[in-house]
């Protein structure tokens, strides 16, 4: 091994440490991959990565277009009405409550792709909600924090978006051929955390709110079925797009503007103020999406210039069936430590999941394990955003909140390597 190389990993150590800390992740990512750079005497590699990396087609389209929907029918209260909708039925389930409303969030994940964003809208009205029907606030929490994980089924979404690019399909085909996988984890979610409430007894609380939230209407009064569905809009359509009526087929961008259109012809809302909440949506997933994914290319671009991914690919071909495990378990760990597995994730897929084939997989395969294990880490990652915005919601620690997550994680964790 060359100085060069092992420079490389004190570098890769100290950006580690650096991101668990939680300094800037882009510019923890931008530094680091351009000193490994330097150092293999090719610094413009850096540069023209970042520059290659600002103008991915696909990304920028999907990303964009989904966040700026996005921010449009949370402006709107759309998404309140889609919760209101689907949560009247639910008061008097019992324990049942729990894994319901661990589903129902990953369903409203799906068409809300932030955590942070749809644990904001959900929780609001489900936390309340269970703690009145006897679940504990802790229980309450993480049955909700146990469902962020729908954000799988979301076409618009980074992780999804960038492996079906590398693969070569659509990012609804992607999504449709990885289904399966995402439908059972979030079902062994569901069951798990039902399981570890049942035996810590939180299905035996006060029903006392104490000081928290009791207003569980959102802010609106009678739900308009036509504004609940305005989330969904896009979905459907590529769903059944490549599905069932290929006549309406479509890319990711144009499905989110006509859900758009939708949005704005039902609300009547103001054009003027929908366009800039798109747009500032538009804007957010360029700067706190891309940005993530433009540092951890050049990040990648370091590692490759300084021959660890090569060292990396020659060790995987050597214990191929390693491969898949070491992916997982590599960004899944980071996850837990940073609260974040999207750098990881990120780097990861840029530099290694390209070579799949090398290592006997394909890049569908080896992408949606190493995505899949990164979120099931931030699901019980105790400094998350999600897990401290739900713990703030329910007014416990979050601790108490991941104690109830970790085991399920766990569980998910090892059935998506031995089984899916």
């Amino acid at each position: 091994m060359s100085l060069t190389f092992w420079a490389a990993l004190v570098i890769i150590v100290l950006t580690l440490v650096a991101l668990v800390k939680r300094y800037e992740t882009r510019l923890v990512l931008c530094v680091s991959g351009l000193v490994m750079c330097i150092i293999s005497l090719d610094p413009m590699a850096a540069y023209d990565q970042f520059a290659k990396s600002m103008t991915t087609g696909n990304l920028i389209q999907s990303i964009c277009s989904a966040m700026g929907f996005a921010f449009l029918v949370s402006y709107t209260k759309c998404d309140i009405h889609l919760v209101q909708m689907l949560t009247r039925p639910m008061k008097s389930l019992g324990l049942f409550l729990i894994p319901c409303c661990t589903l129902l969030t990953a369903v409203i994940n799906a068409a809300i792709p932030s955590a942070a964003g749809c644990a904001a809208a959900v929780g609001a009205t489900l936390i309340p909600l269970m703690i009145r029907s006897g679940i504990t606030p802790a229980g309450a929490g993480a049955a909700v924090l146990a469902g962020t994980y729908g954000s799988n089924f979301n076409p618009g979404g980074a992780h999804p978006v960038m492996i079906s690019g590398m693969a070569g399909i659509e990012p609804m085909e992607f999504i449709i051929e990885n289904s399966f996988t995402y439908a059972v984890l979030s079902l062994v979610g569901a069951v798990m955390i039902t399981v570890v409430e049942f035996v810590l007894r939180d299905h035996k609380g006060s029903g006392d709110l104490g000081n928290i939230q009791t207003d569980t209407t959102g802010g609106i009064g009678k739900v308009n079925v036509l504004y609940a569905i305005a989330p969904m809009v896009p979905l459907v359509i590529l769903l059944l797009g490549n599905t069932y009526v290929p006549a309406i087929k479509m890319g990711v961008a144009q499905a989110m503007l006509i859900g758009v259109t939708y949005t704005m012809i039902i609300t009547r809302i103001d054009p003027q103020n929908a366009f800039k909440e798109f747009f500032n949506g538009a804007g957010k997933g360029y700067g706190n999406v891309l940005g993530i994914i433009i540092a951890a290319g050049v990040f990648a671009a370091g590692l490759r210039e300084a021959g660890v991914v090569d060292a990396l690919i020659e060790a995987l071909k050597q214990a191929n069936e390693y491969a898949r495990v070491g992916g997982a378990l590599g960004t899944w760990a980071m996850a837990v430590l940073m609260g974040s597995g999207d750098a990881a994730t990120f780097a990861f897929n840029e530099a290694v999941t390209p070579h799949a084939a090398e290592f006997g997989m394909t890049i569908s395969e080896l992408g949606n394990t190493v995505m899949c294990a990164a979120q099931l880490g931030r699901t019980m990652s105790p400094i998350a955003g999600v897990v401290i915005l739900l713990a703030g919601m329910s007014q416990v620690s979050p601790i108490d909140l991941v104690k109830r997550t970790a085991v399920p994680m766990i569980v998910a964790w090892f059935i998506l390597i031995l089984f899916l």
